[in-house]
């Protein structure tokens, strides 16, 4: 399956936020996606996740700053990430995590 496309990153001062995008070819009504990050010289690392049908996890770091959410009409998950970190710094990739696929994702950087 086609990897799924990232969008929204840029670079914001801490306490910012923004909002990124995951848009599949096909519908993702009964996916589970995850969202991951990767910063510079570091492994990548779990984020946010959403079932098919709407459970939502979130690792420890930003549990009440992140919000991940679905709109299936639009082959559409968001990751609504408030109060940003320098720590936050990073490029964000959402995968279908029922036939794993990584894409190009996007870049988030936050300066202090």
């Amino acid at each position: 399956q086609a990897p799924l496309v990232e969008s929204g990153g840029g670079l914001v001062q801490a306490g910012g936020s923004l909002r990124l995008s995951c848009v599949a070819s096909e519908t993702i009504f009964s996916l589970t996606v995850g969202w991951f990050r990767q910063a510079p010289g570091k492994q990548r690392e779990f984020v946010a996740r959403i079932t098919g049908g709407g459970s939502t996890f979130y690792a420890g770091s930003v549990k009440g700053r992140f919000t991940i959410a679905r709109d299936n009409a639009k082959n559409t998950v968001y990751l609504q990430m408030n109060d940003l970190k320098p720590d936050d710094t990073g490029v964000y990739y959402c995968l279908n995590e029922m036939a794993p696929n990584w894409g190009k994702g996007t870049l988030v950087t936050v300066s202090s």
